[in-house]
C-alpha cells in the first residue's frame, strides 16, 4: 500500500506543478497581447496617418493602449489568483515583486504611450 500511496503523492505534485505552469502560460498569453496592443496602438498614430481622420487614429490607438495597460493589470491579478490552491509544487513560481515590478513599468509606459497617441504628430515631418 505504501508504495501505491507515494505514487498517488507523486502524481498530485506533478498536477500541482503542471498547474503553476499553466498560470504562467497564461500570464504569458495576457502579456504577449498586452504588448500587441500596445504596439498596435502607438503604431496606429504613424501608419494611419493620411488614411483616416486624425480623431479616428486618436480613438483607434487609445483604445488599443488602454487595452494593453489592461492586459498588464489583468495579467498580474490572474497570476496571483490562479485558482484553488493545488498542493505544494516542486518548483519555484515567479516572483510575486518581480510580476509587480515588471507590470508597473508596463503600465507607466502605456500611459506614457497614451499621451504620445494623444499629443504627438502623426504620420512622417
Amino acid at each position: 500500500m505504501g508504495d501505491a500511496e507515494g505514487q498517488a503523492d507523486r502524481r498530485t505534485v506533478l498536477a500541482a506543478d503542471r498547474t503553476v505552469y499553466a498560470a504562467e502560460r497564461t500570464y504569458a498569453a495576457w502579456m504577449r497581447t498586452g504588448l500587441a496592443a500596445l504596439a498596435s496602438g502607438i503604431g496606429a498614430k504613424a501608419l494611419l496617418a493620411d488614411v483616416i481622420p486624425e480623431i479616428l487614429i486618436v480613438l483607434a490607438g487609445s483604445i488599443l493602449v488602454l487595452f494593453s495597460a489592461f492586459c498588464f493589470v489583468v495579467a498580474v491579478i490572474r497570476e496571483f489568483r490562479p485558482g484553488p490552491p493545488p498542493p505544494e509544487p516542486d518548483i519555484r513560481k515567479i516572483p510575486a515583486s518581480l510580476l509587480l515590478l515588471v507590470n508597473g513599468i508596463l503600465v507607466i509606459v502605456c500611459l506614457a504611450a497614451l499621451l504620445g497617441v494623444w499629443f504627438g504628430r502623426s504620420g512622417a515631418a
